[in-house]
């Protein structure tokens, strides 16, 4: 029996549930490892060897190589285990954030004082009267109806 995932029509978005997280395991176990110092060297000394290590996909190493943080997420991972990829490559999640959007760091930075992105076509799939394929209609009350 599947799962009803409404979440899945919000555009660009990635959310990370059970199935994201079986996916991702080994990846966001590899990105724990660089909170030890000594696994930060190792890694930044030799990352394929050190990636070999880890029995993740040759997709998922290959996302870590390209430090194309959407992609990861793509194979499972989590933004805030990734995070420790950007430590180790002394990036803020400033930084981080801004290459996810394809924005400088500065333009991140403007963009989200400015209170943040749009709402305006990042609702949901067909949010300009389309059909919404994964969503279950809601009565006023938010309940379904």
């Amino acid at each position: 029996m599947s799962l009803n995932k409404p979440y899945l029509d919000v555009p660009g978005t990635i959310i990370f549930d059970a199935e994201q997280s079986r996916k991702g395991y080994w990846l966001n176990q590899f990105c724990m490892s660089l909170m030890k110092a000594e696994n930060r060297e190792r890694f930044k000394a030799d990352e394929r060897a050190y990636l070999d290590e880890w029995a993740m996909t040759e997709e998922q190493k290959q996302a870590v190589l390209a430090r194309d943080l959407n992609w990861c997420m793509r194979t499972g991972g989590n933004i805030y285990f990734l995070a420790k990829i950007g430590a180790t490559d002394g990036k803020s999640f400033q930084q981080m954030a801004g290459s996810m959007t394809g924005m400088t760091e500065t333009e991140y930075r403007d963009m989200m004082i400015k209170g943040g992105r749009s709402v305006e076509g990042n609702r949901y799939v067909g949010e300009d009267g389309d059909a919404q394929p994964n969503r279950q209609p809601q009565g006023a009350a938010g309940k379904k109806v």
